[in-house]
């Protein structure tokens, strides 16, 4: 038997959510929010100022774990990974469905000729070019949109490159190259490997700071974050958190770093000054991935096992919560 006080704690958060739940207080923005349902093979529709999911697109009975929108908000693009996790066994996923989202339709494909795993789908807005980590090739692939076509690769140098980063300039990149526990920098214009940074045994996921100055990845055998120093290529700090991280998002400002913390079902809040954890945010189980919605006013992190969004004010750091499909991972922002 559990003792008293840990239960009524664990009620008391119960509460707290479900009351967060009941009153979702929309704030303004001009966009929808997009979720990659791998429970449900589909894309997911949010409308953010309802405060509930309106749609799921099917994206063919195929595992999708990650999703982007085009810069005009119109389109959207799933990777179909496949029906494992990064490293097992399982099916290789070898082509991204295009949706068009104000329709809910499959319009398009880009297929590859082989098993690839595509995983973590990037815009570089500057070039107006697609890029998509194809970890199976230890590449990120570029794409180009408005043909749907494969027009280049740039190696990795690792296996098992997951998640991808760029900078704001489009020049840089960052892979997180889970296995190995190692991050490669890419020149994205000369298509080439710079350097490759050991970080941990394993690591996982990948953000950039607004000023392009810091690169951030979760250490997945310790409760620390890796803070890279984008001008050395050299992990300057880490930042011990409240437990093993995983997604991580700054917010626009470049005051604050959101890290996910999995098995604490928490978010941790990063000081980018101080460079240390200064609060913790309860919010649902398993939460995976943090999107800061353009207008810095609100982060949403999807949370797989409870099938939800916590919709995180930046103002006062209240929680909100939306409903989401099952198996909720991947995030995307569309803007109107």
């Amino acid at each position: 038997m559990r003792p008293f006080g840990i239960s009524l704690i664990s009620l008391t958060l119960t509460l707290m959510l479900a009351n967060a739940a009941d009153s979702y207080k929309p704030t303004s923005s001009a966009g929808t929010l997009l979720t990659a349902n791998k429970g449900a093979h589909a894309m997911g529709i949010i409308d953010p100022a309802a405060g509930k999911q309106v749609a799921e697109v099917p994206e063919g009975g195929i595992t999708g774990h990650e999703v982007i929108a085009s810069p005009d908000g119109k389109v959207a693009y799933v990777p179909i990974y496949g029906n494992s996790g990064v490293g097992k066994k399982g099916t290789d996923g070898r082509n991204i469905v295009v949706i068009d989202i104000p329709s809910r339709k499959l319009i398009g494909n880009i297929e590859f000729d082989h098993g690839v795993r595509p995983h973590c789908p990037i815009f570089d807005r500057t070039r107006g070019l697609l890029y998509v980590t194809t970890e199976l090739d230890q590449t990120v692939t570029i794409i180009d949109p408005k043909t749907l076509k494969i027009v280049g690769t740039i190696p990795t140098g690792q296996p098992e490159s997951h998640m991808l980063a760029i900078t704001s300039d489009g020049r840089r990149g960052y892979t997180a190259n889970v296995g190995p526990g190692t991050v490669s920098v890419l020149d994205l214009d000369k298509r080439k490997t710079l350097a490759v940074i050991p970080i941990s045994k394993e690591t996982q996921r990948i953000s950039i700071s607004p000023d392009n100055s810091m690169v951030f990845t979760s250490d997945q055998t310790k409760p620390q974050l890796a803070v890279i120093d984008a001008a050395t290529d050299k992990v300057k700090k880490w930042v011990e958190l409240p437990g093993t991280g995983y997604g991580t998002a700054s917010t626009k400002d470049g005051r604050w770093l959101l890290v996910a913390v999995p098995p604490a079902n928490k978010v941790a809040v990063v000081d980018l000054k101080k460079l240390e954890v200064v609060r913790s945010i309860d919010v649902p189980a398993a939460p995976q991935e943090v999107l800061v919605r353009p207008d810095d006013k609100v982060a949403y992190v999807s949370c797989d096992k409870s099938h939800q969004v916590a919709a995180l004010n930046l103002a006062d750091w209240s929680v909100s919560l939306i409903d989401a499909g099952k198996g909720t991972d991947g995030l995307a922002w569309a803007s109107h």
